[in-house]
């Protein structure tokens, strides 16, 4: 035990008042040594935790973050270094050097439900941290450092609880939940009391340049001045780079000092088959009638919109979604008739030649693989077919509770050759022990496939990573590649040089907006040429 764990012991620092001990000279003594270690230890700017932690070797951009954090920030900054950097490292070494310095003794690391079993051990194993997931109400009450689900706190009981309890510090990791102040988590965080805040993630900015304004706001409010005033310097093009500089650190991957392994992109174009190739035009048609319609009545067009992009990925995530729109109660006898008759067309396919491919695709890599895919039914369905393929596959997706997905995660590593996943397993987890990854179909947001990208090709990949993208012919999909591939160039830029793209308007509805207003293909790959230009 050691001196400051022996007097915390029996005298714990700012928990007595003078008044409630009779010993006035242990109090007196205390007051010194606290004066003592803040005048010896809290002002230095070396950092204390390269030496208590002598088997830690972090990269210079790591301890660059880490000093402006400590120093210049005041524990109050936005981490939104490109995905694979290592954000969780910096703020790993934030809190350590916060408890080495006595500053922080009560902290909250808040996580998407899938990360909080991996947070827990890197602070344990990395950082010598005890570090406690959240279970229960008790481990909010009795743990100093307590990793606990975004979704789950949010919720009551444990939402009065946290608000109940002052922190030194709170992590909150894919920060860009919080997308704006109605949020609960965006909430709770405003409302929680708080000395030190982290905010980690690598797309600061989605859809809409408010959330960025909503983020600073939870770090120092008023920051970047009024809402209305933000906006209009963005609208008339007057530069706030520089407050916004002033809380944001983000470093790029060709800035770094970080060795990445080789990415290798292979576009796999397929050929449907006549009935999927019919029931594709069909689709198509139907969806291209409706649009102006359904807009002009200012009826939903998302229904639209996620049927065109499930029709590029598998028939079956189509049909689900013409069964849900039948059960409309608005729709016309005519809209009825005519998804009653796609859905008789999709009835007949037969053979499915993307789900053909990508089986073959799998047993010729014979490795661990990664299988991205946007929806839920198409997951079911892949699963279903490597199951008849004697293909041993787990599923991993948002809607499993935290220990199925640690659950999953590890049947993966150990047993399982695939893993089939949907954007839940995007977000944060770590896999480099898998360098195959493969784009069954592709969100139509760069940021996201990023993302993917990165579970793999991060700090402590040694191998070189493998990325296939699917794309079927004479298709919006084959559309979507060439823009992401040819012509923005996402593969090899990585998404940080992409910012750009983060207007006012999503840039996903920008590539819908195109493929409705083109009549031929020559007019489509007009308008998203017109798009990749302002990208680029």
């Amino acid at each position: 035990m050691t001196d400051i764990q022996w007097l915390d012991a029996i005298y714990p620092s700012k928990e007595i008042l003078p008044d409630q001990t009779k010993d006035q000279s242990l109090l007196l003594f205390r007051l010194a040594y606290d004066a003592h270690v803040q005048s010896c230890v809290s002002f230095t700017q070396e950092l204390l935790c390269l030496q208590a932690l002598p088997s830690l070797k972090p990269y210079t951009h790591q301890q660059q973050a880490v000093h402006r954090v400590l120093f210049t920030l005041r524990g109050r900054a936005l981490l939104a270094d490109e995905v694979g950097l290592g954000k969780t490292i910096e703020a790993g070494m934030i809190l350590k050097e916060y408890l080495l310095r006595h500053i922080v003794k009560r902290a909250l690391i808040l996580v998407p439900a899938s990360l909080v079993l991996q947070w827990t051990r890197e602070l344990h194993e990395k950082f010598e941290i005890e570090a406690h997931a959240m279970r229960n109400e008790v481990t909010i009450d009795t743990c100093d450092i307590v990793v606990a689900s975004m979704d789950t706190v949010k919720k009551e009981p444990y939402r009065a609880l946290v608000l109940a309890k002052p922190y030194d510090l709170v992590i909150v990791d894919e920060a860009h939940k919080m997308k704006n102040n109605k949020t609960q988590l965006w909430q709770l965080i405003n409302q929680m009391q708080k000395k030190h805040l982290l905010l980690l993630t690598a797309t600061p900015l989605q859809n809409d340049r408010k959330e960025l304004y909503h983020l600073f706001h939870l770090l120092r409010p008023g920051h970047l001045g009024d809402k209305r005033d933000y906006l209009k310097a963005h609208q008339e093009g007057t530069s706030t780079l520089k407050a916004i500089d002033t809380l944001m650190i983000r470093h790029r991957r060709k800035e770094s000092d970080v060795i990445f392994t080789k990415r290798n992109i292979r576009t796999m174009t397929i050929e449907l088959s006549d009935k999927e190739r019919y029931f594709y035009n069909e689709v198509t048609t139907f969806i291209r009638e409706q649009y102006e319609y359904r807009r002009q009545k200012k009826r939903s067009i998302l229904p639209l919109i996620t049927l065109q992009r499930e029709i590029c990925s598998s028939t079956y995530a189509a049909m689900i979604t013409l069964e849900t729109m039948m059960r409309d109660p608005t729709l016309t006898p005519t809209e009825r008739f005519a998804l009653r008759r796609l859905l008789q067309i999709a009835e007949q396919v037969t053979v499915y030649t993307k789900v053909d491919t990508v089986i073959d695709l799998v047993q010729a890599i014979n490795d661990k693989t990664i299988l991205f895919t946007e929806y839920k039914a198409t997951q079911d369905f892949l699963y279903h077919c490597f199951t008849k393929a004697n293909i041993r596959s787990v599923l991993f997706r948002g809607g499993f509770k935290r220990g199925k997905k640690d659950w999953m995660k590890d049947l993966f590593e150990h047993q399982a050759q695939v893993l089939i996943a949907t954007q839940a397993a995007g977000e944060g987890i770590n896999l480099q022990f898998c360098n195959q990854v493969i784009n069954f179909d592709l969100p139509w947001n760069p940021m996201r496939i990023e993302q993917r990208i990165g579970r793999v090709h991060r700090i402590g990949q040694e191998r070189e990573v493998f990325i296939y993208n699917l794309s079927t012919a004479g298709t919006i999909e084959e559309h979507i590649v060439s823009l992401l591939e040819d012509k923005i160039a996402l593969f090899e830029r990585v998404i940080g040089e992409l910012d750009v793209i983060l207007g006012p308007k999503a840039f996903e509805r920008d590539v819908m907006e195109a493929y409705m207003q083109s009549m031929t293909n020559e007019e489509l790959r007009a308008r998203l040429t017109m798009l990749a230009k302002r990208v680029r």
